[in-house]
């Protein structure tokens, strides 16, 4: 038993030392110091014509003056915009007649049923609308079309966006809560 503990301390020992003989003895590598500035470089200067000032320009510079703007450079406040001038007529010239006006933008007809609620069909993201007309229900998922004419774009919480095949129009169907029948 004495003699296995003897084993053990001198394999550790021996450990210890290999890795200071490592540590010590092994300069192969070289050392990098964060100091380190490379060496100068031949600097070729850059091709001026004439060294000298351009007292002129200098001269020119000095002479400026400023011409503020009315802004404060210390507040956060911006001036008010500067006004356009007018154009005066010119009574020469006779005045155009006013631009016919612009034609009415195109509205998307609304939809002949009523939208009543949406779901999802389980196991899977994809929405479906409930729509009725009187007696008949429709159940038409995003991207299917309703009544041959309206292409459901979108089914939201509150409303759904829609596209009347025929014009390219958009639109948007609000949803419409019915009250509960009464119980007895």
């Amino acid at each position: 038993m004495k003699q296995k503990k003897q084993l053990v301390v001198l394999a550790f020992f021996l450990l210890i030392a290999g890795f200071i003989w490592f540590v010590y003895f092994n300069h192969d590598k070289p050392i990098v110091t964060a100091d380190a500035i490379p060496a100068p470089q031949s600097y070729p200067p850059i091709g001026v014509d004439n060294p000298q000032l351009h007292n002129d320009a200098v001269e020119r510079a000095r002479k400026t003056e400023y011409k503020g703007s009315g802004r404060n450079p210390f507040s956060r406040e911006l001036p008010p915009p500067t006004r356009p001038p007018h154009p005066k007529p010119d009574p020469k010239q006779p005045e155009l007649p006013p631009a016919p006006a612009a034609p009415p933008t195109p509205t998307v007809s609304p939809l002949p049923v009523k939208f009543f609620g949406y779901g999802t069909v389980p196991n899977s993201l994809s929405r479906r609308a409930f729509f009725t007309d009187g007696e008949d229900v429709y159940i038409v998922g995003e991207g299917e079309v309703l009544l041959n004419r309206f292409r459901i774009l979108r089914i939201g919480n509150a409303s759904l966006e829609y596209e009347d095949i025929t014009t390219g129009l958009r639109g948007t169907a609000i949803l419409e809560e019915q009250a509960a029948p009464p119980t007895p």
